[in-house]
């Protein structure tokens, strides 16, 4: 990555920022850390502070359907109140913790098709430019993986992940958003569901899994939702953990024809009900109705062997970053 010369409130000469981050796989609840290298322009500048921001591409529901935009979901000073001499270059180190329920942007190496960014803020002499944006990439936490490990290998395919505007009633969510990771029913579901909507919202101590089961034609119109907690520790077989789950969203209100028999997993922890997620326009018009960016992405029934394959390919997507927050500017920070 080469130096980013800062051209709109600072001006012609000012100062250049280039933010690195570290190599390190980084995961939700999990430290980043990196460096800003600053480079002095044509005199002398006093730099006020330097702040990072994340930055998330996210659907928002309306009246007149979806579009997307930017959301600030965490703001940190990493730096400030020092002159930067005409020419000087300087390292600013920096260690950050990522917001517990940050979006899982890849899996076993694969892009899911969300877009995270870290945005460098240089304000100096009274001026302030974002004039450094860097691709994010968030790797799931052991809980998430062994959750989504096991729908793979219980024969369900991934569909695609996005990001929603809007909140999850019931929940402990903290972030104005929330990320979806749809999935295909396995030939043992296919006549009840469309597919199946997970949702983590982890914390400290524990994730939250919340199921949304977008039901097929001839059931009830209302989508079924279950919601489940989990330890970040927990030993289970989580095979048999998630089996339970969708086959307590398959028997809810009757629609599908189990009938409880035959089924030696009892007593699973859950709840369900009608979540306000709220969107602009209501729960009724929650439905989503595509991929985030997309993004198809395919798990085989040995496992979430994920590759990609529709949409994106992996290097679109680190692209996909720098094109989508170009030239953006406050929207959606609140």
């Amino acid at each position: 990555m080469v130096f980013k010369r800062l051209l709109g409130s600072l001006g012609v000469g000012g100062p250049t920022v280039d933010t690195v981050l570290g190599p390190a796989p980084v995961r939700p609840g999990g430290a980043l850390s990196g460096q800003v290298h600053l480079k002095g322009g044509s005199a002398d500048f006093d730099v006020e502070h330097l702040t990072l921001e994340l930055v998330a591409r996210v659907e928002v529901e309306h009246e007149e359907g979806e579009s997307d935009g930017v959301v600030v979901f965490d703001r940190t000073v990493v730096g400030g109140g020092f002159r930067l001499a005409e020419g000087e270059t300087r390292s600013v180190p920096f260690t950050l913790t990522l917001p517990w329920e940050t979006p899982v942007t890849e899996l076993y190496g694969q892009p899911l098709g969300v877009v995270l960014g870290v945005r460098t803020e240089l304000a100096v002499a009274g001026a302030k430019d974002k004039g450094d944006l860097d691709q994010l990439t968030v790797t799931p936490l052991p809980a998430q993986e062994a959750v989504l490990e096991a729908f793979g290998q219980l024969g369900f395919g991934f569909r695609s992940a996005d990001l929603e505007y809007g909140r999850i009633g019931g929940t402990g969510q903290r972030l104005p958003f929330y990320q979806e990771i749809e999935i295909t029913p396995s030939p043992q579901y296919a006549g009840a569901f469309n597919e199946i909507e997970v949702t983590f919202l982890a914390g400290p101590t524990g994730v939250e899994v919340v199921l949304e089961a977008d039901k097929r034609a001839g059931y009830s119109s209302s989508d079924t939702l279950s919601r489940h907690v989990i330890g970040h520790q927990d030993v289970r077989d989580w095979n048999a953990e998630v089996e339970g789950w969708v086959r307590q969203l398959a028997e809810h209100r009757g629609s599908y024809g189990y009938g409880g028999t035959g089924y030696a997993g009892q007593g699973v922890p859950g709840s369900y009900g009608s979540y306000d997620h709220g969107g602009a326009v209501g729960h009724e018009e929650h439905r989503r109705s595509g991929p985030g960016v997309g993004t198809a992405i395919a798990a085989g029934a040995a496992g979430l062997a994920v590759g990609v394959v529709g949409g994106m390919v992996a290097a679109e997507v680190v692209d996909e970053v720098g094109d989508f927050f170009e030239g953006d500017d406050d929207e959606g920070e609140d």
